[in-house]
C-alpha cells in the first residue's frame, strides 16, 4: 500500500491520538504565530513612528555664547546685560531648503497689558491677589517696577505646527487657529477661560497696550482655544500670571510689538524632520549654514527614540517567545512521536518484514504529522490575532510605563521660561508649554503607540515553515529507533 495512503488511514483509525496531536501542535503553532505577529507589528510600529511621532530641530540664539560675551563685556561698577541675537528669516529659509525638512514654525514671544478687558488674576494660597503687569513691587522701592505685561503673546507661523496643538494638549473650541495667512495681521486666538470671564467671542476686537510707551493695538479674535486644566501658574510674585492670559498670534504681530528691529526675525524656529532617522544628518547640514557663535541648532527626537526603544524591546521579547516555543515544541513533539513509535513497534516490524523501506516508514510518520500541521496552522490562524492582540497590549503597556518613567526622570525643567526673546518684553512666566515648538516634546504619541496585529498569508507561510522545521527535527530525533529495529526481533518480541 502507498505510504501516503497508510498515513491517512492511520490518522483516521486512531482518532483519539490524532486529536491529541492536533491539540498539542495547534497550541505550539498558536504561540509561535503570536510571537511572529508581535515581532512584525513592532517593526511596522517603528516604521510608522517615523511618520506619526516625528522629530524636530530647534534654531535659537546661542545662550551659552551670549552669556560668555556678557561676562567678557562686564566692567566694574556697571551691571552687565544679556543680549540675545534674534534668528533671521534668511537663515531659516536656507535650513528649510535642506532634504528631509518637512515644515517649520517661527516662534516670537512678548507681553502686553490688557486695556479694553481684564486679565485673569492669580491668587496665592493666602488669598492675596498676585500683582499683574507693570505695577510697583509691594513693600519695595517705587522705582523698581516689572516690565512684564499681564498678557503673554505667543507669535507662531501657525498653531497647527505647534506641539501644544499637534499633541492635542490644546484644542480649538470655537473659530479657527492661527494660519500662515494671518501674517502681518492682528488676528489672535484667546483661551476659553479668559473669553468666559470677559464675555468675548469670535469676531470681537480687544485693545492691548505696549509695556513701554503708550502705543495700543487693536486685536481681532478669530478663535478660542482650551488649555489643559493642569496648566496652572507655578510661580507667584510680581509678574506671575495665569496661563489663560496667553494669546496666540502670528509671529509678525509679536515682532511688531517688540519693535521694528525685530522685523523678519524670530526668537526660535522649530523645523519638522520628515524622517526622524535622518535628524542628525539634517542637524549637521544645518550647522554649516548658520553662525554657531550666534545660533544653536538642537535636535529633539525623544518621542521617536522612545517609540523605537519600546518597540525594539517588544520585538526582542517576541523573538524570545518564538524561539522558546519552537524549542519547547520540538522537544514535546519529539517525545510524542517517540512514544507513538514505541507503541507501533509491531506495525513497523510487519512493514519491514514485508520489504517496506525504512525511509518510507519514516515518510509515513512525516505525512501524518504534516496533515496534523496543516490543521494546526488553520486553527492558529483563527486564534492567532486574538492571542497576539492580548500579548501585544500587555507588552506595549509595560514598555510604555517603563519608558514614561525613564523620560520623566530625565525630563528637563520647563524650557518655556517665558523669556520673550532679545530685547526684553518677556512674556509672563509660569506658563508651561506655550512656546509651541521650542518646548520639550511630550511622550503622548509614544504612550499611544499600538501594535497593529494582522494575520496575513505571509505570516501563515512563515508559520508553516517553522512548523515543518519543528516536525522535521522531531521525526529525525525519533526515527533513530526505527533504523535500528530488526523485523525478526520485533515480531518475536
Amino acid at each position: 500500500m502507498n505510504f501516503i495512503k497508510r498515513a491517512w488511514l492511520s490518522l483516521m483509525a486512531k482518532k483519539g491520538r490524532s486529536l491529541l496531536l492536533i491539540l498539542v501542535t495547534s497550541a505550539i503553532m498558536l504561540f509561535v504565530l503570536a510571537g511572529l505577529l508581535i515581532r512584525n507589528a513592532a517593526d511596522a510600529a517603528t516604521s510608522n513612528a517615523k511618520k506619526n511621532v516625528g522629530a524636530t530641530l530647534t534654531l535659537s540664539a546661542n545662550r551659552e555664547a551670549a552669556f560668555k560675551k556678557m561676562r567678557q563685556g562686564a566692567t566694574s561698577g556697571t551691571k552687565p546685560s544679556l543680549s540675545m541675537t534674534p534668528v533671521k528669516l534668511s537663515d531659516v529659509k536656507q535650513i528649510a531648503s535642506l532634504n528631509n525638512v518637512e515644515s517649520y514654525n517661527l516662534t516670537s514671544t512678548t507681553s502686553v497689558n490688557a486695556q479694553s478687558f481684564e486679565a485673569i488674576s492669580t491668587s496665592s494660597s493666602s488669598g492675596q491677589s498676585v500683582m499683574q503687569g507693570g505695577g510697583n513691587m509691594p513693600g519695595g522701592d517705587d522705582k523698581m517696577t516689572s516690565s512684564q505685561g499681564d498678557i503673554a503673546i505667543t507669535g507662531v507661523s501657525a498653531t497647527s505646527l505647534t506641539s501644544n496643538f499637534t499633541d492635542n494638549n490644546y484644542q480649538i473650541t470655537k473659530g479657527r487657529g492661527i494660519k500662515a495667512s494671518d501674517a502681518n495681521t492682528n488676528n489672535i486666538i484667546i483661551e476659553s477661560e479668559l473669553a468666559k470671564q470677559e464675555g468675548l467671542k469670535v469676531g470681537d476686537t480687544v485693545t492691548v497696550k505696549a509695556t513701554s510707551g503708550s502705543k495700543t493695538y487693536q486685536l481681532t479674535i478669530v478663535g478660542i482655544y482650551k488649555a489643559p486644566s493642569t496648566s496652572t501658574s507655578t510661580q507667584m510674585g510680581p509678574g506671575a500670571t495665569d496661563p489663560a492670559n496667553t494669546i496666540y498670534s502670528s509671529y509678525t504681530l509679536a515682532n511688531t510689538i517688540k519693535g521694528s528691529k525685530y522685523a523678519n526675525t524670530a526668537d526660535s524656529v522649530t523645523f519638522t524632520v520628515s524622517d526622524p532617522a535622518k535628524v542628525n544628518s539634517v542637524k549637521k547640514a544645518g550647522k554649516k549654514l548658520i553662525n554657531t557663535s550666534k545660533y544653536s541648532l538642537s535636535a529633539n527626537d525623544a518621542s521617536y527614540q522612545s517609540v523605537k526603544s519600546s518597540m525594539n524591546n517588544v520585538k526582542s521579547f517576541a523573538d524570545k517567545i518564538v524561539w522558546l516555543v519552537a524549542i519547547a515544541g520540538t522537544i514535546i513533539l519529539a517525545l510524542i512521536v517517540i512514544l507513538m513509535i514505541r507503541e507501533r513497534r509491531y506495525e513497523i516490524g510487519v512493514l519491514l518484514s514485508m520489504g517496506e523501506s525504512r525511509m518510507k516508514i519514516i515518510g509515513q510518520f512525516f505525512i501524518e504529522m504534516f496533515i496534523v500541521l496543516v490543521i494546526a496552522v488553520g486553527v492558529a490562524g483563527v486564534g492567532g490575532k486574538f492571542v497576539g492582540d492580548k500579548l501585544g497590549e500587555q507588552l506595549v503597556s509595560q514598555q510604555a510605563s517603563s519608558t514614561a518613567s525613564n523620560v520623566n526622570s530625565q525630563r528637563p525643567g520647563n524650557t518655556d521660561s517665558g523669556q520673550g526673546g532679545p530685547g526684553g518684553n518677556a512674556a509672563p512666566s509660569g506658563q508651561p508649554g506655550r512656546s509651541g515648538g521650542a518646548s520639550f516634546m511630550g511622550n503622548n504619541k509614544a504612550d499611544k503607540t499600538k501594535l497593529d496585529v494582522q494575520v496575513t498569508p505571509t505570516n501563515l507561510a512563515e508559520l508553516g515553515g517553522f512548523g515543518l522545521a519543528i516536525i522535521f527535527v522531531s521525526i529525525t530525533l525519533a526515527s533513530g529507533g526505527i533504523l535500528r529495529l530488526s523485523p525478526r526481533k520485533v515480531l518475536i518480541d
